[in-house]
């Protein structure tokens, strides 16, 4: 069903809205097709099999309604889709996923959302919280999962420090992740993210660290410190929304903003960008 905005309403009985039991991606639309959807859905479908969640369509048949919602609304450039999945209404509020009642629900959310174009110069501003990643037997970061409580702390705090985004730490004391974004220091032509233990399977993230390797950067997956991040000479986050952003302040330490290395990586993902788009074809 298409709704309008206002109309556009769950059950209060829904998993995701009761206890957060689902799983989503969000997506960015270019010249009228999400970019890396495959990618998307295999993190989408892997979730929900983790969860063991039956999703109850295949890849064509979601990416077809996801398609079919863009053109309802004749969204095609500066669009940012919410693809959500939860596990469905429950009979009761409880835990127990047998209580759920019918299939899973499925909700698309397209919206015209662009980041602010300043933001790739003016860089953002970072604060270390004390909020950690936890660790994956307790819940797995690699799950992009509806239950974002941890996350949205560390939000709170970095927001009251000032900051942008919160710098989020794993439980050994090494860097993890953004709150929301991925995290990217550069160190004498060398571009480091963290191990990738405690963070989600970002598809950002992944296409720099492929873009680094194609283009000859040394890039390099592993554990750091603070005083790596603090120390370094650029710093960029990466994310959907925004793709490659720089960083200018961590913890009240200055990085160059947008140094050369940044400026290189933000060009050749919007090439890379531009690739997959041109190799798709619509559902």
């Amino acid at each position: 069903e298409l709704r309008p905005r206002a109309e556009a309403v769950v059950s209060v009985f829904d998993s995701g809205f009761m206890l957060g039991d689902g799983v989503w991606e969000g997506l960015r639309v270019h010249k009228g097709r999400a970019a890396f959807l495959g990618r998307h859905l295999d993190r989408l479908f892997e979730g929900a099999k983790a969860i063991a969640m039956d999703i109850g369509l295949s890849r064509d048949e979601l990416a077809k309604r996801l398609y079919e919602t863009l053109s309802a609304n004749r969204m095609d450039e500066g669009v940012h889709v919410r693809l959500m999945v939860t596990r469905g209404v429950r009979s009761t509020p409880y835990q127990d996923p047998r209580v759920v009642v019918g299939g899973p629900t499925i909700v698309i959310i397209p919206e015209y959302k662009v980041p602010d174009p300043a933001i790739h110069e003016r860089g953002l501003k970072l604060f270390t919280v004390h909020v950690r990643r936890g660790d994956p037997a307790v819940q797995d970061q690699k799950i992009n999962s509806h239950s974002k409580l941890n996350c949205i702390l560390a939000s709170i705090q970095a927001t009251q420090a000032g900051a942008d985004e919160a710098l989020m730490l794993d439980p050994h004391g090494f860097v993890a992740t953004c709150n929301s974004t991925h995290f990217f220091i550069v160190r004498k032509g060398e571009v480091w993210t963290s191990s990738g233990k405690y963070c989600l399977g970002g598809i950002t993230r992944a296409v720099i660290l492929e873009i680094c390797r194609d283009a000859g950067i040394p890039a390099f997956e592993k554990d750091f410190s603070l005083t790596d991040v603090h120390g370094a000479d650029e710093a960029f986050t990466t994310g959907t929304f925004a793709g490659p952003v720089p960083v200018r302040e961590v913890d009240g330490r200055k990085l160059e903003c947008r140094g050369p290395m940044v400026e290189k990586l933000q060009k050749l993902y919007a090439e890379r960008v531009e690739t997959d788009v041109a190799e798709q074809r619509r559902a």
